[in-house]
């Protein structure tokens, strides 16, 4: 990245940043997942929230929240820490090998998906940067529709990231 992009990214906010990131980067690279239209809602060192929306796209023929589109909220909330990284230091590829869920409530609201490990999953991309290897790793996350059911979850998920240095 050049000096000159680099000045003007430091001026706009990382939430912002990773909102377009992760749109732009769908768009081009996951055309399904900007399909739906992700909402950083936040992104800290350890946690990350998303909000999907509860709309035509992303809706079943019985008005909840289709199968798919709750998958791909989990993984979106794991993988906003690791575009962090890469945003930050680049050169990571990642993708999830495994993906098991359980499915607790109809999600008939908006979706706003959790991940709290974020810590641990730039402690995988760490070392993996150190070991120069693939590194993989399971994470947990959950889904919430604060509308309708408050701070229940209606989902939660487990997935298993594996990350290499390019």
């Amino acid at each position: 990245m050049t000096p000159v992009v680099k000045n003007i990214l430091s001026k706009v906010p990382i939430k912002t940043q990773l909102k377009w990131g992760l749109r732009g980067g769908a768009l081009l690279k996951l055309p399904l997942l900007a399909f739906v239209w992700p909402e950083v809602l936040e992104v800290e060192d350890d946690k990350s929230q998303l909000l999907i929306p509860c709309n035509y796209r992303t809706k079943n023929h019985l008005n909840v929240m289709y199968f798919g589109a709750l998958c791909m909220g989990a993984e979106a909330a794991i993988a906003l820490h690791v575009i962090d990284e890469i945003r930050k230091e680049g050169k990571i590829d990642f993708l999830f090998k495994d993906f098991k869920a359980q499915f607790l409530k109809r999600a008939e609201a908006d979706v706003v998906f959790v991940c709290d490990q974020g810590l641990l999953v730039r402690d995988l991309i760490k070392k993996a940067r150190m070991t120069k290897e693939r590194q993989s790793q399971t994470f947990d996350s959950y889904a919430l529709t604060p509308s309708k059911t408050g701070n229940e979850k209606v989902a939660e998920f487990s997935l298993t990231l594996s990350v290499k240095q390019r």
